[in-house]
């Protein structure tokens, strides 16, 4: 069975992005930037392209947005397909989208996970951003943190506020970077 893999850089305080969406505030610079090429299916297609990254979909194969997440891109070339060599699924109840290899849904995603996840194929990735995570937390197989020696003081939470109900997940691997960046892979408790 595949699993879904929540993959996304966050702050030491556990935000993925400002309390407008911007994630400029990461450094995309030190070591930690060889890294990527070990999740080069995450890298927006027409980066990896520029960067001479292959992406052969042997990570991941489907990545899973909300629409904020999804949205951050929209001004930019090639952004209303960002993912373009993944199969691209935006989930909004109040939107719609055309791009290459894009699905814009209201279906509820905790289904369309447990639909996926009895697909062929490899990993599922979670791009963001936290309420769709929260929606998704029983269905979550894997948590892979890019933490940044920083904090936000606020933001867009990894996970939105929700009721009490603890998940436990392993301690799978830490990489730590002379940058200050440590990767963090978790798989969930079985």
């Amino acid at each position: 069975m595949r699993e879904l893999v929540y993959y996304a850089a966050v702050s030491l305080d556990g935000h993925l992005a400002s309390p407008d969406g911007a994630f400029d505030a990461f450094s995309l610079e030190g070591d930690h930037m060889a890294d990527l090429a070990r999740f080069a299916d995450a890298i927006p297609t027409a980066g990896a392209d520029h960067l001479g990254i292959a992406q052969d979909r042997s990570c991941f194969d489907t990545v899973l947005m909300g629409w904020n997440t999804y949205a951050v891109g929209l001004g930019v070339p090639g952004g209303e397909s960002p993912y373009r060599h993944l199969r691209q699924i935006v989930f909004s109840r109040n939107h719609t989208g055309a791009g290459e290899n894009l699905t814009v849904t209201d279906d509820d995603p905790v289904d369309v996970v447990r639909s996926l996840k009895d697909e062929a194929g490899s990993s599922i990735w979670l791009c963001g951003g936290g309420n769709l995570a929260t929606q998704l937390a029983d269905e979550i197989d894997r948590i892979v943190f890019k933490r940044h020696p920083i904090v936000f003081g606020g933001g867009i939470p990894a996970f939105a506020p929700n009721a009490y109900s603890p998940r436990r997940f392993d301690l799978v691997d830490t990489k730590a970077f002379t940058s200050g960046v440590e990767v963090v892979e978790y798989a969930r408790s079985r």
